[in-house]
């Protein structure tokens, strides 16, 4: 027989209380897609009591390590309750191609040495087969109630995604990889070189190029081809304007934005 508990929760004194007191928990694009892999998989009532507690601060406390997440919830009963969020973390192995790859990049790597999240980092973990956000959660808790998430693993896993807003590395923390260990590594990459300067030019000796000073230095054909598209992100605008404080749907409007310009960038435009 399932069972449920009974009462109101004991209050707690000092309880993590997540920030928002109405609507969506998560204000970043990082905390919003954790949520959105919680309410996909999550009975939406055993979350919305969930969402309650987190808001009364009945979650006392809670532990990141690599892949596991350990929390103290309190209930109605005098003892709280246990409850543990289990995902795969990566392996050395596969962390060590994750630093190649964004230490290659320029501005994934210059935006987390700031301190920062890029967005398109979601693209480079799935485009390496290791997805950053989990499409599964395993959730136990030691209250004797039926159903995942219980409430009190509700209220630790939206504690988590508030937390989340605060520290970004967090996310790559739960995957095995902590924010001095990852800019640690990043640092001893060597930084790329992705821009070509168009006015570089080689110093060569006037006298070894009397014969074709007046020469072109290419023909004047190839002055009419279009020069080739750069490595240039087409969102670049967005990244270099401050960002509106204006949301869609409790969604950053750069973030909206984003894929529209890939779009726009992708296609062909009329002649």
């Amino acid at each position: 027989m399932a069972f449920f508990e009974s009462g109101r929760p004991i209050q707690v004194d000092g309880g993590l209380a997540v920030r928002s007191k109405r609507g969506k928990i998560g204000e970043q694009w990082w905390s919003r897609r954790f949520v959105d892999v919680l309410e996909n998989v999550c009975d939406p009532g055993r979350l919305s009591r969930g969402r309650a507690y987190a808001r009364k601060g009945q979650v006392i406390d809670f532990a990141l390590t690599p892949g596991q997440v350990q929390a103290r919830v309190q209930g109605s009963r005098p003892d709280p309750y246990r409850v543990t969020v289990r995902i795969d973390s990566f392996g050395a192995e596969q962390w060590a191609e994750i630093t190649e790859q964004l230490g290659a990049r320029a501005l994934y790597r210059a935006a987390l040495l700031a301190g920062e999240m890029p967005h398109e980092i979601v693209d480079l973990f799935t485009e390496l087969g290791l997805p950053l956000f989990p499409d599964r959660l395993d959730i136990d808790c030691s209250c004797p109630d039926w159903g995942i998430p219980c409430k009190h693993g509700s209220a630790a896993l939206y504690v988590l995604a508030e937390a989340f807003d605060d520290d970004p590395f967090l996310v790559l923390a739960w995957r095995g990889r902590g924010r001095d260990e990852l800019l640690g590594a990043l640092r001893g990459t060597p930084e790329p070189d992705e821009t070509v300067d168009p006015l570089a030019v080689d110093d060569e000796p006037l006298d070894s190029r009397l014969a074709d000073y007046y020469s072109p230095a290419i023909s004047l054909g190839r002055l009419r081809e279009r020069p080739p598209r750069g490595a240039t992100p087409p969102e670049l605008l967005l990244r270099a304007l401050d960002a509106p404080p204006v949301k869609v749907r409790h969604v950053p409007l750069v973030d909206v934005l984003r894929p529209h310009y890939r779009d726009l960038a992708g296609g062909t435009p009329d002649e």
